[in-house]
């Protein structure tokens, strides 16, 4: 197994609370590792710190072997490696589609306008938005814009996904737009996912990490945690959101 992600005990504290809490968690290559859990339990904060938006008070982070978490490292270069997509797209509105996808290959990766341009229309008409290139994002539904933010971070050709909440902020109809997306990156893509619909949890994921007061107590295939939950916390956590 190649580890494209590898966190180690991983420990961050906000103003005296606690909020990842000994957190180790080993991402395979192409692997897709859904994490779960109620508001607050660490999930966007890990995220973050996986992409150096924030500082880590213990343990260390390493990306494909790279300790990112070394004081020396820079932090620039490893987000180039790395794609992180919220939950409210954050597109540029003054830039139309193709611009807001060509932005960072251009500006960070030092491609030509004409080959990161040809790399964002194929990428466009694998999702089927290459008739939208032209557009602004006020122009787009809100699943077409959330697949154009997911497709702006593959357009860097990450080592890894990041996803924070990415279908909370859609309509339900439109849930299943970035879900079918998602689907067709297993395989290609590795992908650490931070979600509050279980559903989407069980279509997407080979692993699901439950995360309470910033430790992951159970992990799993989807079919094992959120059909056959093992522990206490796990168990009390999804009978609350099914009831």
């Amino acid at each position: 197994m190649t580890a494209v992600l590898d966190c180690r005990r991983i420990r961050k504290v906000f103003r005296g609370n606690v909020v990842l809490d000994d957190l180790s968690l080993v991402v395979a290559q192409n692997e897709v590792v859904v994490l779960i859990g109620a508001s607050g339990s660490g999930k966007s904060t890990f995220l973050r710190c996986v992409n150096l938006l924030e500082a880590i008070d213990d343990g260390t982070i390493y990306l494909d072997g790279d300790d990112i978490t070394d004081p020396r490292v820079d932090a620039d270069g490893v987000r180039r490696r790395i794609g992180l997509v919220f939950q409210s797209y954050n597109l540029f509105p003054h830039l139309c589609v193709l611009d807001n996808v060509t932005l960072a290959p251009r500006r960070v990766h030092g491609l030509s306008v004409r080959d990161a341009r040809a790399a964002a229309m194929v990428l466009l008409e694998r999702i089927g938005l290459a008739e939208k290139a032209r557009e602004f994002p006020d122009r787009l539904s809100g699943g077409q814009q959330q697949r154009v933010a997911i497709v702006r971070a593959l357009a860097t050709s990450p080592r890894l996904l990041l996803l924070d909440e990415v279908t909370s902020a859609l309509d339900p109809e439109l849930v299943g737009e970035v879900l079918d997306l998602i689907r067709d990156l297993k395989g290609s893509t590795t992908m650490v996912i931070a979600t509050h619909e279980m559903a989407f949890a069980r279509q997407v994921a080979d692993r699901v990490c439950f995360l309470d007061a910033g430790a992951i107590h159970e992990q799993g295939r989807p079919e094992q945690v959120l059909d056959f939950p093992e522990q206490p916390r796990t168990q009390r956590f999804l009978q609350r959101i099914r009831s």
